[in-house]
């Protein structure tokens, strides 16, 4: 319609009268908007791409003896040259994308929602991570978000309960996540140096630490958990790995 309009506002005569019919799927659906182009004839615009349906289109407007513009045509036979692949001449699929951005969209939001034990509707989720303080939690949590999962991550700490009902719920998967005492320590000291602190807490102390990582994994043993080493991992192969781990869950369901 941007088109047509921008085209028809180069001509100073009459004002141009438009009659849109949007997702025209089916043979009746077209017998009907080209009804009512008989009505009111015109020129039509048009970016069908079914071939059966466009021809139905032409045909009908030839008759009429109406001119019939496929106005992505040129876009499209330019594209299919330039990267030398063919159209899919699929329906709809920029709808298709731009469903699949709206949900990543709302992914992200439940993400940071339910970021850091944050949040109640943990039976929505698609996944929670659940990890010592300094396991990647949050990162992963938003990496997947990107990728359209909803994720919730939950801090483990000795002595604090965990939400009730957690491990009752069926559609996320929920996995733990875990790293060597070294690394842990390293990232720690690294996050108190930019907070400019330089005291020393169990915080930092690597007794302390192995028992925290100690509880966090009797806890994955006692649910039958499934776990992830995150020492040597990026947060891209821990995000694929839990993605693999969601389409398995999602297949046992």
């Amino acid at each position: 319609m941007g088109v047509m309009r921008a085209s028809a506002a180069q001509f100073e005569r009459g004002q141009p009268i438009e009659h849109l019919f949007a997702l025209v799927r089916s043979p009746r659906q077209m017998d009907r908007a080209l009804d009512h182009v008989a009505s009111f004839p015109g020129i039509v615009v048009y970016t069908v791409v079914n071939p059966d349906l466009r021809e139905t289109l032409e045909n009908r407007c030839a008759e009429l003896g109406m001119p019939a513009i496929a106005v992505l045509d040129p876009v499209e036979t330019t594209l299919s040259a330039y990267l030398g692949a063919p159209m899919t001449g699929r329906a709809g699929a920029q709808r298709t994308l731009d469903a699949d951005y709206y949900r990543r969209i709302e992914a992200m939001n439940y993400c940071m929602a339910h970021d850091d034990g944050q949040g109640d509707d943990l039976a929505s989720a698609d996944v929670i991570l659940l990890g010592i303080s300094r396991t990647s939690k949050t990162p992963t949590s938003i990496y997947l978000g990107n990728r359209g999962v909803r994720a919730a991550n939950i801090p483990l700490v000795p002595g604090t309960p965990l939400p009730p009902n957690l491990f009752n719920l069926k559609k996320p998967v929920i996995v733990g996540l875990y790293a060597t005492p070294e690394r842990i320590v390293q990232i720690r000291r690294n996050r108190l140096l930019n907070l400019n602190e330089d005291r020393s807490t169990d915080y930092i102390d690597e007794t302390a630490v192995k028992d925290e990582l100690i509880f966090a994994k009797r806890l994955y043993a006692r649910h039958n958990l499934p776990t992830i080493d995150v020492t040597r991992r990026s947060i891209e192969e821990t995000a694929a790995k839990i993605i693999n781990l969601l389409t398995e869950h999602r297949g046992e369901l």
